[in-house]
């Protein structure tokens, strides 16, 4: 895997720039700063790109910033992973930072070895959540009032017959290069699938679109979303 570059924000300085020298440590990971607020980092991202940020789910901006980068990276060829650190909330506010544009959840306190797995695990396209919070989650995007289709609609009619196809694959729990070895697709083309059908379904991470396929009834397998126990 080539190198993933990445920058700590939060608010308690002392925690950045411990996590930032852990991380510091690990072959393949380059951190390029460690804050205590977005507002040095929106001047670092000027001209540049990281692909991960980990950011303090407890700062103000936390959220505006999230959707800040999920709104860059629509015009950008590589996305900026947003992971929240923090106490895992109540699945309303982590359903919340899923529609402001997150890739992942990861509670303070968890192993490094975690933290390094939800890093990996967002490069390669996965949603991340600790695992007590998945069940709840998927119950709200399921059954959230706001993303029920109106009556004689239907959510997914505006997608390709490939994008269909590999959502119907996301459901059933493959990750994106499962899916590209199953279609006989490279993970780019795949990737691209993927964009273009979660902005056709006005969603912006794998589980709501998978909320709506399921609700749809495209098929009805388990769904499966990267976590830990």
């Amino acid at each position: 895997m080539a190198q993933i570059s990445l920058v700590v924000i939060d608010g308690q300085r002392t925690f950045a720039d411990a996590l930032a020298e852990r991380l510091s440590a690990e072959a393949g990971l380059l951190v390029m700063a460690a804050a205590e607020s977005v507002a040095p980092v929106r001047r670092l991202l000027v001209g540049r790109h990281v692909d991960v940020a980990l950011l303090d789910a407890e700062l103000p901006e936390a959220f505006h910033f999230a959707t800040e980068m999920a709104c860059a990276c629509d015009a950008a060829p590589h996305p900026v992973r947003v992971i929240m650190l923090g106490t895992v909330p109540e699945a309303t506010r982590i359903v919340e930072a899923l529609r402001a544009g997150i890739a992942g959840w990861v509670q303070k306190g968890e192993s490094i070895q975690k933290l390094l797995e939800a890093i990996r695990g967002v490069i390669r396209g996965e949603t991340w959540l600790p695992a007590a919070a998945v069940g709840p989650v998927l119950r709200l995007l399921l059954d959230g009032s706001d993303r029920q289709p109106a009556p004689g609609t239907y959510p997914l009619a505006a997608l390709t017959a490939r994008e269909r196809e590999v959502l119907s694959y996301l459901a059933q729990g493959m990750r994106r290069r499962e899916v590209a070895e199953h279609m006989h697709l490279s993970p780019n083309t795949v990737r691209s699938h993927m964009q273009n059908l979660m902005g056709k379904l006005e969603v912006h991470t794998t589980l709501e679109a998978v909320a709506l396929a399921r609700r749809a009834q495209l098929r009805g397998t388990p769904v499966k979303v990267a976590s830990w126990s």
